[in-house]
């Protein structure tokens, strides 16, 4: 069920209710008890999908997405620059010198 989100343009009082989507809004103020209720449009109806199938990091914000994704190149940059160095970076270049060699070579 959503939750929905009350003011009184009387008193003031700010409440949220769990009510059902096809049920009728509140009009009681449930503290001055004036027909001065009213329901809030604003984001707070939003879809949170639980249960196997969803992970909890689907919904991470996007400051914490944008920090992730920096310390994870950050990361891999490191261990690229440790990785490349235990690579032979030679045979793929003599492999690409070696090409226009031998197609020159047949021609």
């Amino acid at each position: 069920m959503p939750t929905y989100d009350y003011v009184c343009d009387s008193c003031g009082h700010e409440f949220e209710a769990f009510e059902s989507i096809t049920a009728n809004p509140q009009t009681t103020c449930p503290s001055c008890k004036t027909e001065k209720l009213r329901r809030k449009i604003g984001p707070g109806a939003a879809i949170l999908f639980k249960g196997s199938g969803f992970y909890e990091t689907d919904y991470r914000s996007a400051s914490y997405k944008k920090a992730a994704k920096a310390d994870s190149s950050a990361s891999s940059s490191s261990t690229s620059s440790s990785g490349d160095s235990s690579k032979p970076a030679t045979p793929s270049a003599s492999s690409s010198t070696s090409t226009p060699a031998s197609s020159t070579g047949t021609s």
